[in-house]
């Protein structure tokens, strides 16, 4: 059995976790994958037979063909796997894919910033993306409500090239305000997610979602944010990844400038002007 087709069975085995999964997809050495090879396998009992009986299992080679109709499906061992999130801390051993897949092995900048954004992300966006844009980068974020998809939008108005990294199933659209947004992404960018199709949003896969953001861009930017938020996890899972971490200063007086002032303050590389590209080229 090939590996990619493997991994999806031990995803939908009951009773394996990340961390479990991990433990096997560490012993995978050949391109094959047989049941002689996972009974010799070091590891616990308990993962060893589940291991096996995902293997084993006759109803998930239908649910797989099904899977594959609705999306295509990489695994952490196939060339179309990005090789900036091979490197990160815990790299999703599987991706659903709809769209141009080809985007993974572009240059990618990640955009997140609040919710609530307000018009100034808007006006940093529409003068910032058109510039990265121009210079063939590709804009990676998280589908969200305020600066994640008006990041997205902004890319698409300007013929440029979008990833959408989203915390649910392929099949679900969250927040469903967004839907004509995500439908344009599939066209003309990818939408990326490590969870089955059929899963449906909860709010612990989202901090989840941004280590994959922070990982498969070079830089992460961060427009307007409070001091605890989910677009400051991200940029400092960009950090730990030794990725460059750019974010937008503000007024000391909003409340949503404070998580990029924060970041400047510790080191971030404040955005004075919109030649972000000339940096990159450095």
């Amino acid at each position: 059995m090939e590996k990619t087709n493997f991994l999806l069975r031990l995803k939908l085995q009951k009773g394996l976790g990340y961390v479990k999964m991990l433990q096997i997809a560490s012993q995978l050495d050949d391109e094959q994958v047989s049941i002689q090879k996972l009974k010799q396998m070091t590891l616990p009992l308990a993962v060893k037979e589940a291991g096996i009986a995902a293997f084993k299992s006759e109803k998930f080679g239908k649910v797989i063909k099904r899977i594959k109709k609705q999306c295509q499906v990489i695994s952490f061992f196939d060339d179309d796997y990005p090789e900036q999130l091979r490197q990160i801390y815990q790299p999703p051993l599987i991706l659903f894919a709809r769209g141009d897949i080809a985007l993974l092995q572009k240059r990618i900048v990640t955009i997140v910033g609040s919710r609530q954004a307000t018009a100034y992300s808007q006006q940093v966006l529409a003068q910032l993306v058109p510039n990265l844009v121009k210079h063939d980068i590709v804009i990676a974020s998280g589908l969200a409500k305020g600066v994640d998809v008006l990041a997205h939008r902004a890319t698409l108005q300007n013929r440029g090239q979008t990833i959408a990294v989203v915390g649910n199933g392929l099949n679900h659209y969250y927040p469903m305000v967004n839907h004509n947004t995500q439908e344009k992404i599939v066209q003309q960018g990818l939408i990326l997610s490590e969870y089955l199709p059929d899963t449906p949003p909860r709010p612990f896969r989202f901090p989840e979602r941004n280590r994959i953001l922070a990982g498969l861009a070079e830089s992460t930017i961060v427009t307007e944010a409070k001091e605890k938020s989910g677009s400051l996890i991200t940029a400092n899972l960009a950090l730990q990844e030794n990725r460059n971490v750019y974010a937008v200063p503000g007024p000391i007086t909003s409340p949503l400038s404070a998580g990029p002032n924060k970041l400047i303050a510790a080191g971030a590389n404040p955005i004075t002007d919109f030649k972000l590209n000339e940096r990159f080229d450095n």
